[in-house]
């Protein structure tokens, strides 16, 4: 059995995964529903945690998405890289 996965697609998928959620954050700031949001997260923890929700940057929000797109892919390409060489094929 082929256990060994393409480290380019799965560095693109976390990528994508990674930048989408970061996609959603900013729509969810630029609406102005960060502060409700988290409050409402951080309150399902009983936690009570100072965090201000900035105003929206479209600057700010364009370069987490773009920052959490290349960890992302960085990310998916070394757990690919490091699960080829865990399940290397016995041939």
């Amino acid at each position: 059995m082929d256990m060994q996965i393409n480290k380019n697609k799965t560095g693109l998928t976390f990528a994508c995964l990674f930048g989408w959620m970061h996609l959603v954050w900013g729509v969810v700031v630029a609406l102005g529903l960060g502060q409700v949001f988290l409050n409402f997260i951080f309150g399902l923890h009983m936690l009570n945690v100072p965090i201000i929700v900035m105003p929206f940057d479209l600057v700010k929000a364009v370069t987490l998405v773009i920052v959490t797109f290349v960890v992302g892919y960085f990310f998916g390409w070394f757990m690919a890289f490091f699960w080829n060489k865990c399940f290397k094929d016995k041939k």
